[in-house]
């Protein structure tokens, strides 16, 4: 996960709600239909580390596979393909698939030496939310008042772009410090404009109520990951419906409390010499099938 973000960085240093599944039907993948009272139904999207090596080799082609899975979406993590200097093209390509970009990931240097060229370019996108994947400074209790002061900092730089800064959970976040853990900590010092991105995987991972948090948090989880965890349990596969999480239950708490606009899937788990696109179809139609349920 360190060398995601700063594969992130690195790149982002180059840079100077519908339904789920209600678009054109562009593939038999099965789309959930289903609805919470009373509530809008958020996107669906992908987070783009998922299938990384694929995009290296193929950025359109592995773009045109997920809009055929049935996306609506995808989160960005720092690699654009020949679009590197053209959002503008960027975000045309991504219409004529009929996908939106949900958000994208962003190292906290860049967001804190160069604010105003790296939104300009997001903003083109139509991205509303820039997430910090990691940061070390989350789980050091000796700096973690730091990145605390750099969210606000940051906050506040994008209001004028109608944008959000956000923050982005590992299993480190959830170790103890002040009477609770690192990522509630930074929760209760930070405004509710920063965004929680929740990934529901790592804190299942830690041992953690991933419904407890969004319901203490109402509103603040924007766009959130969903990531099964279940590797190493004996009879369970990391792929969503063929594991052991109440997905249900945590759609519906994330939506219903914490607000959430975007389910971002990821994929980082390729079971039985499953192939990552591969893998990730799978846990899109187990998705699609805990949609179906409610």
């Amino acid at each position: 996960m360190k060398l995601r973000a700063l594969i992130i960085q690195a790149s982002a240093l180059v840079l100077a709600l519908v339904v789920a599944g209600c678009s054109d039907d562009k593939s038999d993948t099965m789309k959930p239909s289903s609805k919470i009272s009373g509530e809008t139904m958020p996107g669906i999207s992908v987070q783009l580390w998922s299938v990384k090596d694929e995009l290296k080799a193929d950025f359109k082609g592995t773009l045109e596979q997920i809009a055929d899975m049935g996306f609506d979406g995808v989160e960005f993590a720092g690699d654009f393909g020949p679009y590197t200097n053209d959002p503008k093209g960027l975000k045309t390509y991504l219409d004529s698939l009929g996908l939106k970009a949900s958000g994208a990931h962003v190292g906290t240097a860049t967001l804190m030496e160069n604010l105003d060229d790296t939104a300009a370019f997001y903003q083109h996108l139509g991205i509303q939310a820039l997430i910090i994947p990691w940061d070390d400074r989350a789980f050091d209790g000796d700096r973690v008042h730091e990145l605390i002061d750099d969210l606000k900092t940051i906050d506040r730089g994008l209001k004028p772009y109608k944008m959000q800064v956000g923050y982005h959970n590992h299993a480190e976040e959830w170790a103890d410090y002040a009477g609770t853990s690192y990522y509630e900590f930074i929760a209760a010092n930070t405004p509710d404009s920063v965004i929680l991105q929740q990934d529901v995987g790592w804190t299942l991972h830690a041992q953690k109520d991933p419904i407890a948090f969004v319901q203490a948090h109402p509103g603040r989880i924007f766009t959130t990951h969903f990531k099964s965890d279940v590797e190493n349990q004996p009879g369970a596969t990391p792929l969503i419906g063929q594991d052991d999480i109440d997905w249900l239950a945590i759609f519906t708490a994330t939506v219903k409390h914490g607000g959430a606009s975007w389910i971002v899937l990821e994929q980082e788990a390729y079971p039985n010499g499953m192939r990552p696109m591969e893998a990730l179809q799978a846990s899109k139609k187990g998705f699609d099938h805990v949609l179906q349920a409610q």
